[in-house]
């Protein structure tokens, strides 16, 4: 996944998938009308947001690969919580598998001492239906910006907890939601998320928490109190530490609220007790993409990249 693109979470593109639909209408031939029948497609492709857990999400070319992994699930699985043992001396627990077009992208969420979703994947010799499990990889940076996601809301715990109580408000007081944990854990695997944001930075780039993540990755049992006075508050750039909430409409066949919206924004805005950095928000419908998690679409309201709200 292309850490740049985050909250284009897996995406599979919107024209791909109206090509597959026309595609397949031209071969039915089956005399309805063409526009009509690719649009029922493309609808049937979405589901409401409060009823998505990951049924449905699919990688290009994983149908194979997919059954084969199922078939040696205890195998898969074993292989992934060595990795992450062994490579980040970090406890998972295995949520979902999914085929991929040279293997399984397993998708796991972390059980303590940090909280974050990530995943990894796990090459298959389709050749001989044989799981790879020596030979198991994360791709570059995904899992040590997901650890450095965890740390953030750990030694600013106050902070998120502020913003946390914030959007649960905003949940109960206005006709807005968020994601289900069930589909966090079966298709997020994009570090630090709640059902209403996700956090996005990397450790390469980021030296105010850089010695946060050496002194975790020394000893994960590290006090929080330790972890905060390694870090350096005065190197951090907000910039390099992105909050991205992404907020979906209760009803059924609703469009964006941009008096909703725009509160959300004008709160975050104003508040001075939530964590530091780089802003986005984005209001949908009530729908997602099954194949893609994806939830942003033309209708969507969003202030983001390059007028994000910054935090200082």
């Amino acid at each position: 996944m292309n850490r740049k693109n985050k909250w284009i979470i897996y995406g599979i593109g919107l024209s791909l998938l109206l090509g597959g639909c026309m595609n397949m209408d031209n071969a039915n031939g089956n005399g309805v009308d063409e526009k009509e029948s690719t649009e029922n497609q493309v609808k049937n492709q979405y589901v409401r947001v409060q009823e998505y857990t990951g049924e449905g999400y699919t990688l290009k070319n994983g149908k194979e690969t997919g059954k084969i992994a199922e078939a040696n699930h205890e195998e898969v699985e074993k292989a992934v919580k060595d990795f992450f043992l062994k490579e980040y001396k970090t406890d998972v627990k295995v949520h979902n598998i999914v085929g991929n077009e040279d293997g399984a992208t397993v998708f796991v969420e972390s059980t303590n001492p940090l909280h974050f979703y990530t995943y990894a994947i796990v090459p298959i010799d389709k050749s001989n239906e044989k799981i790879q499990s020596d030979r198991v990889f994360s791709q570059e940076g995904q899992v040590e910006s997901a650890i450095t996601e965890g740390l953030y809301r750990s030694i600013f715990k106050d902070k998120f907890d502020h913003l946390d109580h914030y959007l649960e408000k905003i949940a109960n007081e206005e006709p807005v939601t968020g994601r289900t944990v069930e589909s966090l854990q079966n298709v997020g695997g994009s570090g630090y998320m709640t059902p209403y944001y996700f956090l996005s930075s990397t450790v390469v780039n980021d030296e105010s928490i850089k010695p946060v993540y050496d002194l975790y990755m020394e000893d994960p049992q590290v006090s929080t109190e330790k972890l905060r006075a390694a870090y350096n508050e005065q190197a951090f750039d907000p910039t390099k530490f992105r909050v991205v909430i992404n907020l979906f409409m209760k009803d059924k066949d609703t469009d964006p609220d941009e008096k909703v919206f725009n509160k959300v924004v004008s709160d975050i805005e104003s508040m001075v007790d939530i964590p530091r950095g780089a802003y986005s928000i984005f209001l949908n419908d009530n729908t997602v993409l099954k194949q893609s998690f994806e939830g942003v679409k033309d209708n969507s309201l969003e202030k983001g990249i390059p007028d994000e709200i910054i935090k200082e």
